[in-house]
């Protein structure tokens, strides 16, 4: 019995090193060329497995571009953002929010510029993972907008919907890159240009 749960530990430890390659191997890619249309075949060569363990893995080409964006998120720093939301403040939710969103995009700038360049390009050149991520965020930004509404907490004259809108401007790539590479400027002051941008136009 201790033999065998040895081995399958082996195993197991084996399949997620092998996991770890090919999403290493996605990063490079899109680090080292931007522009060029991401190949499976390429990535599976980088990470010294064929291409098919690849989609054995992940099961689909969006499945390998989901698991990476996720990845990406968590390596960045996301756990930031994800404990903001958690706050029952939703203020405290606003700033934290798009102070770590900031510094979750600075941690791997140059691969979410090419992510997100290649999906206006072409929605499936990724698999369709960052038009999934915006669907999302723009339910976040709406839950967030709602409750900041039922806290009494919008600027007057300010709906749901137009703080929502707002709240969607300011937690983008887009706008934290236009500052970032844009102005030259570091993650926290651009986040702490966001943040008073969002004090501003959305909160009271």
């Amino acid at each position: 019995m201790a033999t065998r749960r040895y081995e399958q530990r082996l195993r197991a430890q084996s399949a997620e090193e092998t996991r770890r390659r090919v999403l290493d191997a996605v990063y490079d890619q899109l680090r080292e060329a931007p522009a060029q249309p991401v190949s499976v075949e390429r990535i599976a060569r980088s990470a010294g497995v064929a291409r098919s363990t690849v989609y054995v893995i992940f099961g689909s080409r969006a499945g390998l571009f989901d698991a990476f964006a996720a990845d990406l998120l968590e390596r960045g720093g996301f756990r930031r953002v994800l404990d903001a939301i958690a706050d029952p403040d939703p203020r405290v939710t606003v700033r934290a929010g798009i102070t770590g969103g900031a510094h979750t995009f600075a941690a791997h700038r140059d691969v979410f510029r090419a992510l997100v360049s290649m999906a206006e390009l072409d929605p499936d050149a990724v698999g369709g993972t960052m038009q999934r991520s915006e669907q999302r965020r723009a339910k976040g930004t709406m839950r967030l907008a709602r409750r900041l509404a039922r806290h009494d907490l919008l600027r007057e004259g300010v709906t749901a919907k137009q703080a929502a809108d707002r709240l969607w401007v300011l937690t983008s790539f887009d706008a934290f890159d236009l500052l970032c590479a844009g102005r030259g400027l570091s993650a926290s002051a651009v986040a702490a240009v966001l943040v008073d941008m969002a004090e501003c136009s959305v909160l009271a």
